[in-house]
């Protein structure tokens, strides 16, 4: 998964790893150790016991620095490998916003800074680089804790555009969320797709979770207050509402989701796009969370995709965290989002 980013990180870390060693030589003399200091000054006559306090002061200081030697990475030592890194990164389908983002968070991170020699240079640029993914993935979504935080039925709606996997996906989150304890209801509010009713219908008697669902053209408002109020009544835990796809620039279809959203009452808005999208699924979330609203976001085909920008990007840019990543097409091939496992992925081979 994101191999193609994963090598890209791995070439700038070797790029960054050289530059910085090649910024830190020791400078000719700078490697004297304090004791050779000392006895130079005994072989010249001199004599260090009646020299003034500020001398001795100034000789401690510099044993000090020749000790614990020092260097300051320049922004100038890093300019080049930066730019390799915002090319590598926007060509890995990274949005320019995130990108930006990232490349200044290294730039501060290592410019000026201060470091010993001897320091881990691969620890430098593996620190640096894994702070500044973090910063922009944020926490990921818990959704077993969220669920077990809140009043039971816990709504859940999703929406995307078509295509994307949004009623496998609904059908993996009960699959999911039935291994965690709870019961799950599904609501089939996708009455517009030509045999979406029987899609979601099959995966559901798979798994043996109960389906609420009505005619094909029916309204999806109704459909999905009915599995509400199923759900209230057999004291089932959390309602999973699957809708039909659309695209944020069609007025009567996002107008048709706020009603949905208005009737059903959602705990939470889940966004489905596919990470193969790359940009165009980020910018499709943010048009979607801006329209409808958004409170977490479900990325398809991760396992399919050599890039990784959508997974990277998406969290940053709409401002809403990863809940999952689908990397497969069985029941469990579901991912809860984890920040500090995907770099921990992104940065295995250079670590």
């Amino acid at each position: 998964m994101f191999e193609g980013l994963k090598n890209r990180l791995k070439q700038i870390q070797g790029q960054l790893g050289s530059t910085i060693e090649a910024s830190a030589q020791v400078p000719e003399g700078a490697s004297a150790s304090p004791e050779s200091n000392k006895d130079r000054g005994k072989n010249s006559g001199a004599r260090p016991e009646h020299a003034p306090e500020k001398s001795t002061n100034i000789i401690s200081k510099v044993k000090v620095l020749i000790t614990d030697r020092e260097f300051v990475i320049s922004e100038k030592d890093i300019e080049e490998p930066l730019f390799e890194l915002e090319m590598g990164l926007l060509e890995s389908d990274v949005a320019l916003p995130v990108t930006e983002e990232i490349i200044s968070h290294i730039r501060n991170d290592l410019t000026g800074s201060r470091r010993k020699f001897g320091e881990s240079v691969d620890g430098i640029v593996v620190a640096a680089l894994r702070d500044a993914l973090l910063d922009v993935l944020g926490e990921g979504f818990d959704l077993v804790s969220y669920i077990r935080e809140h009043d039971r039925p816990v709504k859940i709606l999703f929406t995307g555009v078509n295509g994307t996997g949004k009623t496998t996906t609904v059908a993996k989150i009960g699959a999911y969320l039935k291994k965690n304890g709870f019961s799950v209801v599904i609501g089939a509010g996708d009455t517009f797709r030509a045999g979406a009713i029987e899609q979601i219908d099959v995966h559901a008697t798979r798994l043996g979770i109960k389906v609420i669902q009505h005619q094909q053209g029916g309204d999806p408002s109704a459909v999905l207050f009915d599995a509400v109020q199923y759900a209230n009544a057999h004291k089932i835990d959390v309602v999973l509402a699957d809708t039909a796809g659309r695209f944020h620039n069609r007025a009567n279809l996002m107008s048709q989701l706020e009603k949905i959203r208005r009737v059903m009452q959602p705990d939470l808005i889940v966004y489905v796009d596919e990470a193969v999208a790359g940009n165009d699924a980020v910018v499709r979330a943010f048009e979607f969370e801006k329209t409808v609203g958004a409170d977490a976001v479900v990325l398809t085909k991760a396992d399919m995709d050599s890039k990784g920008g959508a997974a990277i990007s998406i969290s940053h840019t709409i401002g809403k965290p990863l809940m999952f990543l689908g990397v497969g097409q069985g029941y469990d091939d579901i991912m809860p989002f984890s920040p500090r496992q995907l770099v921990d992925e992104l940065l295995k081979e250079a670590a």
